[in-house]
């Protein structure tokens, strides 16, 4: 007689149920996670830059910096923000779950963070289905990457509450097709929010505060 065993569902299921608990639990404690993917390159760290030295006047916020190795980006962002970053290390790992993620925010020397956001591995693939117990999901693709990329990564915006279209300052200077790629995200996903913006001349990032502080506010409900 053969067995079937689904092991891929199987371990996204219980991935899931720890991602659930950490969500939960975070919410009692006032604290909402923001989840930052994209390739390598995309501009995670100075969106991320560009997001807290506006919004850190509201919020006490903190950093979790995900990557396989350095911790430059954790002393970049810490040194630009002014907010502590914690450096989780995941060795060989291209990505990071919901067990990661809670050692790291146990670390913080701040416990009264109300924000803490997490600038996951560079990578489009692993991140989307791995739970890290975030609230919300931001999908940042930059111009020069190309309409390619949206469409060799579909699951990534069915994941993400918000996709975040960076270095709109470049756009004349690469071939991108701005409403051909929003188009496919909405059809991967018709409640994300696609918003355009340069993290370099904070083109369009006030939008994006303004409407990442309307889900914040969701979610305290």
């Amino acid at each position: 007689m053969a067995i079937k065993i689904m092991l891929h569902t199987n371990v996204l299921d219980n991935i899931k149920k720890d991602g659930d608990k950490l969500r939960e639990d975070l919410k009692e404690q006032g604290i909402i996670l923001i989840n930052v993917m994209a390739s390598p390159g995309g501009g995670k760290t100075t969106t991320l830059v560009s997001l807290i030295q506006k919004m850190k006047e509201k919020h006490r916020i903190g950093v979790l910096e995900a990557d396989l190795d350095s911790d430059v980006d954790a002393k970049k962002v810490s040194n630009l923000s002014g907010v502590e970053a914690i450096q989780i290390h995941t060795d060989t790992l291209c990505h990071i779950d919901s067990d990661m993620t809670r050692e790291g925010i146990e670390r913080f020397q701040d416990k009264s963070l109300d924000v803490i956001f997490l600038e996951n591995i560079g990578n489009m693939v692993c991140p989307a289905d791995f739970d890290t117990g975030s609230h919300i999901n931001i999908c940042i693709l930059s111009i020069p990457e190309g309409n390619s990329k949206v469409y060799n990564y579909p699951r990534m915006y069915q994941h993400s509450d918000f996709v975040l279209i960076n270095k709109m300052d470049a756009i004349d200077f690469f071939d991108f097709n701005l409403k051909e790629a929003t188009e496919f995200i909405q059809r991967q996903n018709p409640s994300v929010q696609v918003l355009p913006y340069s993290a370099k001349t904070l083109e369009g990032v006030e939008e994006i505060i303004r409407r990442l502080e309307e889900k914040i506010d969701y979610w305290r409900r």
